[in-house]
């Protein structure tokens, strides 16, 4: 039995999910993490592994997820892969009907939405590609030489230079859109197109009921012998599934078809021929034949998502500390990206609100020493929480001025090997014990590192504290000086996993996350 996915469910389901993001039931978020790389794989920024999907490999990017931030709906769109207009370049035209057999030109597409058939120009509007100056000399089209640059809402040529192009404006993307969404291979296609008010997108989508209208016919064959020479046959009839649909046809001095265009639109055409004797034109010694291009359903820009195949979705997110945001470190390196759909908060079933959630455990430090004392990123530090308890975790970042020390731990701490197989000798026991101020009998508050010794700050609760009359936010909270993370680890379904390069965060940073979810 022979089927198909289709083109339509893939471009339904990216806008489901957008929907979906936009919901105020759901919670999506992008995350941050894996301090580490290059001690799972030493040759990681030259070459990082790809993620494996797996249910194991998922907790263990649980382990590495150091900050997150919510993703709104401002932050999510439907993206089409980006075809910047250059001068000189071919481009394919919109065609109702390219298959494996009848591929688009000149590209060789064999599907309308891998064809070059829309641009976006140098001032960010968006154009489709209505006619290419194909002809039965040029089948391939013509080199574009005028840039489109304007918004009249009916079709037209761009410049003066004869190329043969026509071109339909459908949008210009916002500026705001630009910075969040334009990247080297996507653009954005606006939001809720069929119902928002914005009065440019509302005028193109009015005008899509004359778009609908049959624009363009395209000539296969000039034929031979077409009667007298130099003549015009006006009201041409175009047969098919609609009506009133007429052209005009001229006849040069070789008594060939010199040209054809639409006088009228018609509607309602889901194909059409050119009725040459209903409309007085002889059909010679070799009859000609022309290609009657059907527009969209409702006509261009009815619907831009099936218009230009928006089945890719675009996330973004922005990580920056400059408004003191406690939740994103400093001072290490991050090499893996992701997405968490609905994670929950951390000792509740509810699923995270919050804008910026930190997913690991901290401690803060007392004494007069701290604010000197450094605890070198990615090292180890201990505790002995009891008698034959120790508890073992790795930096990720040390704040000086507050003691606040935040730490990671995965199953490499408990007995396995990056690779999840089991350690013959595992340095510290199989079980994965917490750092505390809870203490047992024999245990002590002490956090030891490489060439640093502290104290947990039993008597330390809260989100904030006040140094030298200066009130620094700590980001999560504490009690008796150990703060958990503000997320329930292995919560909701980690549905996008990205392992890239190391990065060395810093204070002045910015990292702009930019996720295509393909669908």
């Amino acid at each position: 039995m022979a089927a198909i996915i289709t083109d339509q469910l893939r471009i339904l389901n990216a806008k489901n999910f957008v929907a979906g993001v936009a919901s105020t039931s759901n919670s999506y978020y992008a995350f941050i993490g894996l301090p580490n790389p290059k001690d799972i794989y030493s040759d990681w920024d030259s070459d990082p592994p790809s993620p494996k999907d797996s249910f194991a490999d998922e907790d263990n990017d649980w382990d590495t997820v150091i900050t997150m931030k919510k993703i709104t709906s401002s932050d999510v769109k439907q993206v089409v892969r980006k075809v910047t207009w250059t001068s000189g370049i071919t481009y394919d035209m919109y065609r109702h009907d390219i298959t494996s057999s009848n591929t688009s030109k000149p590209s060789g597409a064999t599907r309308l939405y891998d064809a070059n058939y829309y641009i976006v120009n140098s001032d960010y509007r968006v154009y489709i590609c209505l006619r290419n100056g194909v002809s039965p000399e040029y089948p391939n089209g013509q080199p574009s030489l005028d840039e489109p640059t304007f918004t009249d809402l009916e079709p037209r040529e761009a410049g003066t230079s004869g190329d043969g192009y026509l071109w339909k404006y459908l949008y210009t993307i916002a500026p705001s859109d630009i910075i969040k969404f334009d990247s080297t291979d996507y653009i954005p296609v606006p939001r809720d197109w069929m119902t928002t008010t914005d009065t440019n997108i509302s005028a193109v989508r009015s005008n899509a009921a004359t778009s609908g209208q049959l624009k363009i016919i395209t000539i296969t064959n000039r034929g031979v012998g077409l009667g007298t020479a130099n003549r015009v046959y006006t009201r041409v009839p175009i047969d098919g599934d609609g009506n009133g649909a007429e052209c005009t046809i001229s006849i040069n001095n070789d008594s060939k078809v010199e040209s054809i265009a639409i006088s009228r639109g018609g509607s309602g055409y889901t194909f059409g021929r050119v009725n040459l004797s209903a409309g007085g034109v002889p059909t010679g010694t070799t009859t000609p034949t022309f290609n009657v291009i059907i527009p969209p359903h409702g006509g261009h820009g009815a619907d831009i998502y099936r218009e230009l195949g928006a089945s890719n979705v675009m996330m973004y997110s922005r990580f920056s500390n400059e408004d003191g945001n406690a939740d994103f470190i400093t001072g290490n390196q991050i090499a893996r990206i992701g997405i968490i759909e609905n994670p929950e908060a951390f000792g509740s079933t509810e699923i995270l609100q919050s804008s910026t959630a930190s997913g690991v455990y901290a401690v803060r430090l007392a004494g007069a020493g701290y604010s000197t004392g450094i605890f070198e990123p990615d090292s180890f530090i201990t505790q002995t929480i009891g008698v034959g308890s120790t508890a073992v975790g790795r930096v990720i970042s040390y704040d000086q001025p507050t003691g606040v020390l935040k730490y990671w731990q995965d199953r490499s701490m408990a007995g396995f090997n990056t690779n999840f197989s089991q350690n013959a000798n595992p340095p510290y026991g199989l079980k994965l014990n917490r750092f505390t101020s809870s203490v047992t009998s024999g245990g002590s508050l002490d956090i030891v590192g490489i060439a640093n010794t502290f104290r947990i700050d039993s008597t330390f609760t809260g989100v904030s504290t006040v140094i030298n009359s200066k009130t620094y936010y700590l980001g999560q909270s504490f009690t008796n000086g150990v703060s958990n993370p503000e997320v329930k680890k292995y919560s909701g379904n980690l549905i996008y996993v990205d392992n890239r390069p190391s990065v060395t965060r810093s204070s002045s940073q910015k990292e702009d996350v930019k996720v295509i979810l393909q669908f």
